[in-house]
């Protein structure tokens, strides 16, 4: 997931992409279904644009538990 941040005072403007093959790979290799590992990408890079980071193993674990959190509201 690739995020842009062009926000401009309280006006939001940005911009997510993935790829939908990264996505397939990472369903098959954390053994996930296709729809709950896309919806963790996007949840990704909405806490990306939300300011979270992942670059140390502190970040990176605070962001998979912001993600599971995320993930576990999901009521379909």
């Amino acid at each position: 997931v690739t995020t842009f941040n062009y926000n401009l005072g309280k006006q939001l403007n940005t911009e997510i992409y993935l790829s939908i093959d990264r996505v397939k790979e990472n369903a098959e290799s954390f053994n996930n279904t296709f729809t709950d590992e896309l919806h963790r990408v996007i949840i990704h890079g909405i806490l990306h644009l939300c300011g979270y980071k992942d670059k140390t193993q502190e970040e990176k674990s605070l962001m998979r538990e912001k993600e599971d959190y995320y993930l576990s509201l999901r009521n379909f």
